[in-house]
Formats: C-alpha cells, sequence, structure tokens
C-alpha cells in the first residue's frame, strides 16, 4: 500500500490518501492546542504516544463487540483506517466532574457522579462546539434519531469497557470525547482515544495524566503522556 496526497490538516493530525480508496493513513502530531487554538505549543512524543494508545483501545473495543474505523497501525505515528463520513456531534461520557462540568454546573472538580453523564456537542469551531441536544441536532440535520440511539449505546458500551481496563492500570476515566462517522451503512467510532480526548487520573493520588498537564501549564506534559502510555501498553519510549 502506498502512502498518498494529504487529504486533511488538522490541528493534532494529517489524513492521507492511499492507492486502496477504502484505506486512509492517519498521522499523528506531536502538536498541541488548547482553548480554540488559542493556545499552541509542542508536546515531545505525543503523536507516537497517541497512535500507540489509540490503537490499544480501538483493538481493546473491536474486540468487545464496539465497530471502529482501525484496521492496524502503519508505523509508529501512523494509523491505517476505514474512511468515514464524519457526523458533526462529538459525544461525550462523564463519570467523574470536571473541566466544563464544573464551571457550568458549580460541580466540585472530582466528584465521583452517581452515574455516567453522556453530552453531545456540535463539533463546530467558529462556534466553540456548543453543548446541544437531540432536537438541536435533528434540526441542524447532523443526525437522526435513529442514529442518536446508536451514538449513545456505542458511547456508554466504550465507557463499560474502558473503565475496568484503565482500572487495573491504575487510572480512573474521568471524562472522553468520542466522535463517530458514517462507512457505507455502518456507523463506526473513528478519531482517537487518548490523553488529548480523555481525562485520565492517577486512582491513587489523582494525579492528572492528560493534556490538562498543557491547558492548565501544570508541567510534566510529557512525561504524563508516556506513563499512560507506560502503564496501558507496558514499556516506555
Amino acid at each position: 500500500m502506498v502512502k498518498g496526497e494529504k487529504l486533511y490538516q488538522g490541528k493534532a493530525k494529517s489524513v492521507f490518501a492511499t492507492d486502496d480508496p477504502q484505506r486512509l493513513i492517519i498521522e499523528y502530531h506531536d502538536t498541541a492546542t488548547a482553548f480554540d487554538g488559542k493556545k499552541r505549543g509542542t508536546i515531545e512524543g505525543k503523536g507516537e504516544y497517541n497512535n500507540l494508545i489509540s490503537a490499544y483501545f480501538f483493538t481493546k473495543l473491536e474486540a468487545a463487540g464496539v465497530p471502529t474505523h482501525y484496521l492496524g497501525t502503519w508505523g509508529p505515528r501512523e494509523m491505517l483506517v476505514l474512511p468515514l463520513r464524519i457526523i458533526l456531534v462529538e459525544v461525550v461520557i462523564r463519570n467523574i466532574a470536571a473541566g466544563s462540568l464544573c464551571r457550568r454546573l458549580g460541580l466540585e472538580e472530582g466528584l465521583v457522579l452517581p452515574e455516567p453523564i453522556l453530552e453531545f456537542y456540535y463539533k463546530n469551531d467558529a462556534l466553540g462546539d456548543p453543548l446541544v441536544n437531540d432536537d438541536h441536532i435533528r434540526a441542524l440535520g447532523l443526525a437522526t434519531s435513529a442514529e442518536l440511539d446508536v451514538l449513545r449505546e456505542q458511547a456508554q458500551q466504550v465507557n463499560a469497557v474502558l473503565r475496568p481496563l484503565l482500572g487495573q492500570a491504575g487510572l480512573d476515566l474521568v471524562d472522553f470525547k468520542l466522535e463517530f462517522g458514517r462507512h457505507h451503512d455502518r456507523l463506526l467510532l473513528g478519531d482517537e482515544i487518548s490523553p488529548d480526548t480523555c481525562r485520565f487520573w492517577d486512582t491513587a493520588t489523582k494525579e492528572k495524566l492528560d493534556k490538562d498537564r498543557f491547558r492548565r501549564d501544570l508541567g510534566g506534559v510529557e512525561a504524563a503522556y508516556r506513563e499512560v502510555h507506560r502503564r496501558l501498553l507496558g514499556r516506555g519510549r
């Protein structure tokens, strides 16, 4: 298989065509952004860590019956995937209060929620990815009611698979963001599952081991990504 032209350049990854129209390559970058691109930087090794961590999670989810776009790794920071028509709805699952949930509802950070909260956000940088409900999504023509039911079911299944998996590694899955897309007549989990898109806290110390270290200038960003990779895949870089 041959890596072809660049089809898309995002904040943290690029998408390339291949000589097979049913195969794309995602290349993960070390660049980091926060606050709708207002803060920018570089996290050394992030592209490699996010690629390998995402591959690990996608493999586990596929084994548990969650369909994804993942086909395999193509290199240390490249992943082979199925092409998707991305649904412009981000699905967020929250297990522990953090981030915008605390700001919106006045909750104390670290509060363990009595049950997971599922939220939808309109994937639109110009609008700041606003929180939306089913009615908004249908009115905007982003997804049907039947598709939203699938997104809910699959997101909850992802949570059910990942929480114990991370627990075995001494990590709390605080919250995470998912993106889905259409591949022919199927809805598949896409994008990535990594410290960029999840909040991971050390179970014992509650130390943050994710992109919040970059957002909040906590330092030790590279070490946090490396530690998550080590705990999940059993080796350092």
